[in-house]
Parts: C-alpha cells; structure tokens; sequence
C-alpha cells in the first residue's frame, strides 16, 4: 500500500514544475581588489557623513558598472546627502542599477575569471572573493527598485556579514506564543501513554500524568543563515548556495522549562536567473532547485525526519513577491507494520491490552519514522510578501489535495514593522492553523498567535 502511496507520489511530482528566485542576497560586490577598496572607503564616508568624499568614488566605481555603487548613488541623490536633492538621478540610477543581472565582474588575476568562456577558468575563479561578490550583485539586481518601499527594503539587507554568512529566512525570538489547546506529549519509549497504559498499567496512569505539556503559552524563536559557494560555475550566471534554519519551541513557562521541540533544516540550492524579457513579461524572476532534510534530533517513537526535492519560482510585481514551491520526498525503507502499530498483538484482537507486548522503540532505528506526513504537508506551498511603506505583510498556504482521504493544510499569516525605527529590529507577530507547525505535531491541528521581535527579515518568512 505504501509503495503504491509513493508511486502516486512520483508521479504527481513528475508532472509539476515550478520555478524560482533566491531570496536576497546583500549588495557588497566590488569588481577588483582596487574597486573593493574604494569602495570599503566610501562606505566609511558615507557612515561618518562626509558625503562629499563618498561621492567621486562611488561615481567611478558605477562607471565600472558596480551595482552596489550605483544604488547608493541613488539613495544619495534621492535623500540630497551631500548635493542637492535630484530625484531623477536618483530614479535613473537606482534603474540602471536594476536593469540586467549580467555582471562582468574583472578578474583577481589571470585565468580567474568568473565569466569565462571555458569551464577550468571558472572553476578556478570559485575559489576567489569575485565570486562571491558577483553572486550577491547577480541576486539583488533581479529584483525591481521601482517603489520606495522595495528600495528601503533592498537597503536594509545590504547591511552588514560575517564570514559571508547573511540572513535567509527571518530571524527572531517570540516570547509569547498563545495555542489554543495544550500540546500533547509524545514519549519516545511508546507509540502512546494510552498503550502502554492498556498493556501495562499502574496506579497512576502515564496519559493522565504526562499527557500534556503544562502550558499553552511557549517561547518560539528561529535562527536561519545562507553562505553563497559558487557563481557561474557552469556558465548560466547561476549561483550555488548552502543554508541552515533551525526553529525551537521552548516551554519556558511550564515549571521545569523543558525544549518541546527544535527542527534542523540544512538545505543545499542552485538558482539560476531568467532571462531580462522573460522577466519583464511574467515577473519571474530566478528559477531554483534545491535539496531539504528536516529532522528533529530526537530518538524512537519522537524521531521524525524527511528529505525532500523540490522546485520553486519567485516571482515580483512591484511591491508583491510570491512564491510557489512543489517537492518531492525521497522514499526510505518502510518499518514494520507491529512498530508502526506501537504493540506486539499477542491476543490476536487487534487492541491493546494485558498479555500485549511493547515494542522496543529503538529496534528499528533505520526505516521511515513518518510515512504518512505528505498526507498532512502536501506536495508543496505558496507564500506571499508584501512590503507597504515599513510594513511587511506575509501569508503562507499549504493544502494537500485530499492525499490520505482528508482535506488538510495550514494558513500562516504575519506581519513585521521596524521597532522605534531600528533597521536591525521589528516587532514580529504571527498567526498559524493547521498541520505541519513543527515536525512533531506534522499530524496534528495547531492554531496558535505569537507575538516577538525579528531582527533581520527574510524575503519570505
């Protein structure tokens, strides 16, 4: 039956495609060793003011066809920082600055260059800070300045990196996350407290005393980083990035304050720009495939884990980004039917009960630990983001078509403002119902509020 759910599987996402974007990368490129100097030196004078010495400098280095130094120019010219207020400058810079992904970024030294025509050279080039640059400006001239917001939302990711991580997804901490009912437990030693209540019992039941986490209030916070590795290394402008999220949920205020759950989620993509006229015509942007492992680090009846493909396609109108994404999950070898069951059914009556015998729950380490979860997470989802004035508004939908002979699904909303005018910290709020809130409760119905502080803003959440 569960090879037959698979082959399903296979082939409802054979017949799927959908394309993408990266989500924005911050403008720090620089054309050469010199360039990259000059333009560390503007910068500086920009930060300190003097504006007047920032400018030549950017001038020249927007001459060499530097994105990066032409969209501060415009963000001079449009707030007269140091000349007179000039908004078509601005507008023709911040245009030109937008106007083709195609780089040609000079190169360190002789056979390191990253647009080559012959792929040793570009290879070569990999291992050099120009592809590192060249992949942060292809990614960020994709994306349209047309609207005051998406210039001031451009701004703020340009700002700062360590080690050439920057932020992916958004980072933040919510410290009142409101659930409308409590999370139940899920033990690792048994498929439930209710069987091995049934099988073996005791004064106190296991359910009644560990069923549920003691509070519907927790504490939600999200770490996630992206590091580029290659770009144009097989010639498509294409750049090749590695990310990580993690995501916990933190009963803090339940009196031991225990960790409920945390979710790795390492990912591996390639994403490559289309064409300016395709651009132009849809709004799609990039085109992207990647690679996501989820697991949640745990053992026996708690360990849940799954590996996906998928494809996805970012698409810009304006102010308004979507993205829509499909996978598919890599199948692994199914447990047996007695594990998956929870008890061994030495009755022979088909429900727990004395003279049952409990399964060892790390008998079977290797195998599926959730074959049903596509059920209850589809084959993929569609997240919006909407940037009005300093607001960024987001949803996500998920819905699984009826897979598993149920309509399941889930809608996320959220909301992110600057806090006091901080472009490193916003107020946070979100709103999710459904399944597939972490991995631990992919099969249960969530509706849950949480309220905190981001502080850095992903394209999409």
């Amino acid at each position: 039956m569960l090879g037959a759910q698979r082959s399903g599987w296979f082939i409802f996402s054979s017949r799927v495609f959908v394309i993408s974007m990266l989500c924005l990368l911050p403008i720090t490129g620089m054309a050469s060793a010199k360039q990259g100097a000059d333009f560390q030196k503007a910068i500086q004078y920009m930060e300190s003011k003097q504006y007047d010495k920032a400018l030549p400098l950017l001038e020249e280095l927007a001459k060499t066809g530097n994105k990066a130094a032409m969209y501060r120019l415009a963000y001079i010219y449009e707030n007269g920082l140091g000349v007179p207020q000039n908004y078509k400058k601005a507008a023709n810079w911040y245009k030109e600055a937008a106007r083709t992904y195609a780089y040609t970024v000079e190169a360190e030294k002789k056979g390191t260059d990253v647009h080559s025509k012959k792929f040793t050279e570009r290879f070569k080039a990999q291992f050099t800070e120009s592809s590192i640059r060249a992949a942060e400006e292809a990614a960020i001239a994709k994306v349209d300045t047309d609207t005051p917001e998406t210039k001031s939302f451009l701004n703020e990711l340009a700002d700062g990196r360590f080690f050439g991580l920057t932020p992916y997804k958004a980072n933040y901490i919510m410290p009142v996350g409101y659930s409308t009912k409590k999370y139940p437990r899920q033990p690792s030693a048994y498929k439930s407290f209710a069987i091995a209540d049934a099988i073996d019992p005791i004064p106190v039941s296991r359910q009644d005393k560990y069923g549920y986490y003691d509070e519907q209030t927790e504490v939600e916070f999200q770490f996630s980083l992206k590091k580029n590795l290659t770009y144009n290394l097989f010639g498509f402008n294409e750049y090749i990035t590695a990310a990580y999220t993690q995501r916990c949920f933190w009963q803090l205020y339940s009196e031991s304050g225990p960790f409920r759950e945390t979710n790795y989620m390492p990912e591996l993509y390639v994403a490559v720009p289309t064409s300016q006229s395709f651009d132009e015509m849809t709004g799609l942007k990039v085109t992207k495939w990647g690679f996501i492992h989820q697991s949640n680090g745990q053992e026996g009846y708690r360990s849940r884990s799954w590996n996906r493909l998928y494809l996805e396609g970012i698409f810009q109108w304006s102010n308004l980004f979507l993205s829509a994404r499909v996978w598919y999950r890599l199948p692994e070898d199914d447990k047996s039917d007695e594990y998956y069951r929870g008890y061994k059914d030495l009755n022979g009556n088909g429900i727990p009960d004395a003279g049952d015998g409990l399964i060892d729950p790390n008998s079977e380490s290797d195998g599926d630990d959730n074959p049903d979860i596509t059920d209850y997470m589809g084959y993929g989802d569609i997240s919006l983001s909407y940037l009005w004035h300093k607001h960024q508004i987001g949803a996500l939908f998920r819905y699984n078509f009826g897979k598993g002979g149920h309509d399941r699904g889930a809608v996320q909303l959220d909301w992110s403002y600057p806090f006091f005018d901080s472009k490193t910290t916003f107020w946070y709020f979100k709103f999710f119902n459904g399944y597939g809130e972490s991995l631990i409760d992919y099969n249960r119905n969530v509706t849950k509020t949480s309220f905190g502080f981001s502080f850095s803003r992903g394209l999409f959440q």
